[in-house]
């Protein structure tokens, strides 16, 4: 029985940083505990999407072609996935792999064959950043997802019937409700869809990085009508189709459950069973982006820990498909108190004993309540792994261990050692055999998060069966056998000192990071200037800008941006203000109403998501990339104006 699982299709504008090894370690231990739920052959798919205009002036940016840009990036992934020792089964790149050229091709004929594609032409705002058309949008507006501002693009292109699709995909979630997870993600998107779609772009004629569409030599494909096709070009033919899982970040959802299922139900192709959306990894508690420089890079961390710390951390921490904080404190903090103190202590602890007092041979015996724990924690351990609630599976086989420290102390092998009482020394050979076989199980189960310790405490244990080869279904207590030779005992999980692994992490980081920036064509970031430097103005030019102050009366989200808050503000006119602000990912709404603001009254108005906003509110842009309001200490009236 086969389970064929993806990642997202990376793109290249940037190098691999930590939140792209997330989703790849996490689709690792997907596949490797499938592989012990017997599925076979169980395939994992990722590689890099590499077309679209941004790509092509990122490439010129760098002094390089396309070809030459996109190869470097690729080769990078490639990279660092062989030194997390990652099975990666299928690397597709976009550009430079004619299977995947020729089946975007095949997919676009099937639509059009079927009706659900037709020649159109737009003129509108356009994102090169996020490859995004901004509807409502004037010439010069910023994009609401990114800021930046749109170009104004008029070409003909040919478009998809989204719109038809509608009902179709409404239908697949109703009788699929497992089609998308979470179920916060799944609302979400069951409440755009309701909203009505349009019909979606899928070609364009202004660049040439693309694939070309077959039926006119002047049109490429459209980004995602050929970084989606990738799922299905790397296994097409070979009978792994449908996609078991399409494995993404949630910030790509609407793309993967709309667009994708509306493709592949347009060409009569099967669909993916399942598709989940985990959060994102916030640094500090601030999502990690390029423009806030707060990025990190993964091989430092394998460098100084090893990757096996990064895999447990990002697993045990983050509760999946939720947003979750790294640091390198946390990290630090629990691979010494789980892992070192934890894991490694037991498994010593254990091994030493048997080797001290039975000659490294594992004796016969039993021990009724670790067996009970032992085996609840398989069953509870496989059921959360199947729901992909990694942190709760790592928490039950935790509690194993817990148990068997417990049970240590409680027995006090060394006492009953030194006891020559024959019952005395039947306690022992239980109490050796329960630590031993607990911990058998225990680093079974954590093989999918821990492949390599996992497999040291395996050999340790004088175990002869591959690690890999255990099935969960055969899994069960009593199979260590008695008799059973010890390997060599040595530390898995050797203590680290927090401030020197800290910094030498963000020592290798600057230099990773240089590295990348290299890598991708950027010159080096230059030396901070101070403020005194910036363009100076007159009081004549300050004096235009017409600062007041103003109450907030009600906010509330933007539906589809993630930053956004639509605010209506009180400046003591006829009418509140109209007001899009991009703090949401600051301030809850709730939090804001009633609060005195500054705003920028004279600005002139502007369309963002269909909404007007007629003018601007003042914040101050921290390090970390945060948004924070100015206010005011004292009562000022509504309306005043600032001086």
């Amino acid at each position: 029985m086969k389970y064929y699982l993806t990642t997202p299709i990376y793109y290249v504008n940037a190098a691999p940083h930590i939140g792209h090894t997330y989703t790849t370690i996490a689709a690792d231990v997907i596949k490797r505990f499938k592989r012990m739920q017997g599925f076979d052959p169980v395939v994992l798919t990722t590689g890099t999407d590499e077309h679209g205009l941004k790509v092509e002036r990122s490439a010129e940016a760098a002094g390089k072609t396309p070809q030459e840009f996109t190869k470097a990036i690729a080769e990078e992934f490639q990279r660092q996935w062989r030194d997390f020792a990652l099975g990666i089964d299928h690397f597709v790149r976009t550009s430079d792999n004619q299977h995947h050229r020729e089946t975007v091709q095949w997919l676009f004929e099937r639509c059009l064959k079927n009706g659900a594609v037709y020649k159109g032409s737009y003129t509108g705002q356009y994102c090169v950043f996020d490859e995004l058309y901004v509807n409502d949008a004037k010439p010069g507006d910023p994009c609401p997802d990114c800021g930046r501002p749109t170009e104004t693009v008029t070409e003909e292109n040919y478009f998809f019937k989204l719109s038809a699709f509608a009902g179709r995909l409404l239908e697949l979630y109703e009788k699929q409700p497992d089609f998308i997870q979470p179920d916060a993600k799944r609302n979400e998107v069951i409440s755009f869809v309701k909203q009505g779609l349009n019909d979606l772009s899928i070609s364009r004629t202004s660049i040439k990085w693309g694939i070309p569409v077959p039926v006119e030599g002047k049109h490429v494909f459209y980004v995602w009508f050929d970084a989606l096709t990738t799922y299905l070009s790397a296994v097409r033919d070979t009978g792994l189709w449908p996609a078991d899982l399409h494995l993404i970040g949630k910030e790509i959802v609407r793309f993967h459950a709309i667009y994708w299922p509306a493709f592949l139900m347009a060409a009569d192709l099967p669909l993916p069973k399942h598709i989940f959306a985990h959060g994102w990894l916030l640094f500090e508690h601030d999502k990690m982006s390029k423009s806030r420089g707060n990025i990190v890079r993964a091989e430092p961390i394998r460098k100084v820990m090893g990757a096996d710390a990064l895999r447990y951390f990002l697993l045990r921490e983050i509760v999946f498909g939720q947003d979750g904080s790294f640091s390198y404190d946390a990290l630090i903090g629990r691979y010494n108190s789980e892992l070192a103190n934890g894991l490694g202590n037991l498994a010593s602890r254990t091994l030493t004993m048997i080797q001290q007092y039975r000659g490294g041979q594992i004796p016969a015996g039993n021990a009724e309540p670790i067996q009970k724990v032992a085996c609840e924690t398989i069953r509870a351990t496989a059921e959360a792994f199947y729901r992909f609630e990694f942190s709760k599976g790592l928490e039950s086989i935790w509690s194993l261990l817990s148990a068997v420290d417990k049970f240590i102390v409680e027995q006090a092998p060394w006492k009953l050692a030194a006891n020559q009482d024959a019952t005395a020394q039947q306690k022992l050979d239980a109490a050796l055999y329960a630590c031993a076989e607990a911990l058998r199980i225990a680093t079974a189960l954590l093989s999918p998060v821990l492949p390599e310790s996992c497999a040291k405490i395996w050999e340790q244990l004088g175990m002869t069966e591959p690690l890999e080869t255990i099935r969960l279904e055969s899994l069960a207590w009593g199979q260590l056998r008695a008799g059973q030779k010890i390997g060599h005992i040595a530390a898995v999980f050797p203590r680290i000192d927090a401030k020197p692994a800290i910094e030498k992490m963000r020592e290798l980081e600057a230099q990773v990071s240089a590295e990348q920036a290299v890598l991708v064509g950027k010159p080096p970031a230059p030396s901070p200037q101070p403020a005194t430097t910036g363009l100076q103005i007159t009081i004549d030019d300050f004096s235009k800008v017409d600062l007041r102050v103003g109450q907030v009366l009600s906010a509330e989200r933007v539906k589809g941006a993630d930053k956004l808050l639509h605010l209506k503000v009180d400046l003591a006119e006829a009418e509140p203000r109209s007001i899009v602000a991009g703090i949401a990912e600051a301030y809850a709404p709730e939090t804001l109403v009633g609060r005195k603001v500054v705003i920028v009254a004279n600005l002139a108005p502007r369309k963002l998501r269909g909404l007007t906003s007629n003018g601007m509110i003042v914040a101050a842009s921290l390090e970390g990339g945060k948004p924070v309001l100015a206010g005011f200490l004292e009562d000022v009236p509504v309306g005043a104006r600032l001086k």
